[in-house]
């Protein structure tokens, strides 16, 4: 008589406790400078609640892995995936039991989706000058902690979408003079 086979898949143990599979695999994204001060972040969870702790653990982060190659490490009980451009440090950090190729997969899109809207361009003063693409991006990636989107060229197109459909009262200064000068150019050339 053959005894029957457990199977267990998808399932996660923790400390010896098992844990249900989660869609809230993000727990945070952040972009620190070349001195580790914070020029994005988002957090999804209230692994850190205040402002203080949040740049703390930014602090610790960027200490521990702003001189080394590697792209994932594990810090405070936490999966952190990151790469480093000229002047930039990309972090995504997950749950410690968390898949890190999911975590890369976030990182890249983000990047490259950086890397295509600042047209190749992704250091500190563009990143600074379009903040609003970075918002428009990380919204279109990870929404609460899930991820959405891993295509960096969806993204780009859907920011790109989004960008265009502003309205009137949330548009920046710079903008509303751009599309009055197209009005005024156009009704010249009628």
């Amino acid at each position: 008589m053959d005894s029957p086979i457990l199977v267990i898949s998808n399932l996660f143990f923790h400390d010896g406790i098992m844990l249900e599979p989660s869609l809230y695999t993000v727990k945070a994204v952040l972009i620190l400078d070349n001195d580790g001060d914070r020029l994005y972040a988002k957090y999804y969870d209230d692994t850190y609640p205040t402002v203080k702790e949040q740049k703390a653990f930014e602090k610790n982060i960027f200490n521990k892995t702003h001189r080394t190659d590697s792209e994932i490490a594990l810090l405070e009980g936490l999966t952190v995936v990151y790469k480093s451009n000229i002047d930039l440090f990309f972090y995504v950090i997950g749950s410690s039991h968390e898949n890190e190729l999911m975590l890369m997969a976030v990182l890249n899109c983000l990047f490259d989706s950086l890397s295509q809207m600042l047209r190749k361009n992704v250091e500190r003063r563009a990143l600074l000058e379009n903040m609003e693409g970075l918002f428009l991006a990380v919204d279109e990636i990870v929404d609460g902690g899930v991820v959405l989107e891993s295509d960096p060229q969806q993204v780009v197109h859907r920011v790109a979408l989004r960008g265009d459909d502003v309205p009137l009262t949330e548009q920046t200064v710079t903008q509303v003079l751009q599309s009055a000068k197209e009005q005024i150019k156009w009704s010249l050339l009628r």
